[in-house]
């Protein structure tokens, strides 16, 4: 008996490579998931990407292989972005005082009265701080950011000014755009600055509940930051006022 001849099938033609995108999408190996960014958009994806690594792993765990991983890019992307960690930091942080200054502004702008108005902003200060505690320890940590990169010196000196002007306005002593401040309104922004950023890392610390505890059931720390607010700035206010 004769052997059963093979007969030669015609093979497949082989399809093109998946681009980087397209095997991003299907890696979980079950429906295709479209990359939350494209190419134009990278450097916000990382941005995003270090803010959420920031805020779930500390700024211990925010590393450049860490943000790439998040963003599902290559290693290689946030050095060609940012260069090195110092300026990925740099510019995150920026990212942080526009929105620290936008809320305390959108807080004041809200506000029925100049006194509320001056109430609100410290309020908002410190609510920023506790909604994004990782973010806000960032922004104050000068050793690791690079002041000398365009976004985070003007982030910060839009900041300053905000605080210096709502300070200015208990006295009755504004700033001059382009003049020093004069000792007495330096020690007033000092002061106003010493009260919310104690108050507020004392807070996220957790050691306010140390004074809590000595006060009469059900006192919170905001019944407490408000009142210290009254001392602080409807008095001096008032007394500008007269």
């Amino acid at each position: 008996m004769r052997k059963a001849e093979r007969v030669r099938r015609p093979r497949a033609a082989k399809a093109p490579a998946p681009s980087g995108r397209a095997r991003r999408a299907g890696r979980t190996g079950g429906e295709k998931v479209e990359a939350p960014y494209h190419h134009g958009a990278l450097r916000e994806a990382l941005l995003k990407a270090a803010e959420r690594v920031l805020e779930r792993d500390g700024l211990a765990g925010l590393t450049l292989r860490a943000v790439a991983r998040e963003a599902g890019v290559s290693h290689a992307a946030p050095t060609h972005h940012f260069g090195d960690l110092t300026g990925l930091l740099s510019e995150l942080a920026a990212i942080g005082f526009c929105q620290f200054g936008a809320a305390m502004a959108a807080a004041s702008n809200a506000a029925a009265s100049p006194v509320e108005a001056l109430m609100a902003r410290p309020k908002a200060y410190v609510a920023y701080a506790q909604a994004h505690p990782g973010m806000y320890g960032l922004m104050f940590r000068s050793e690791r950011l690079d002041y000398s990169r365009p976004a985070l010196h003007e982030a910060a000196e839009r900041c300053f000014a905000g605080l210096a002007s709502a300070v200015g306005a208990t006295s009755g002593q504004g700033p001059t755009e382009g003049e020093p401040l004069s000792l007495d309104h330096a020690a007033a922004i000092a002061r106003a600055w010493s009260l919310l950023h104690g108050f507020t890392m004392l807070l996220l610390d957790g050691r306010i509940g140390d004074i809590l505890n000595r006060l009469p059931e059900g006192a919170t720390a905001e019944a407490l930051l408000d009142v210290m607010l009254k001392s602080a700035v409807v008095r001096p206010m008032a007394g500008a006022l007269r």
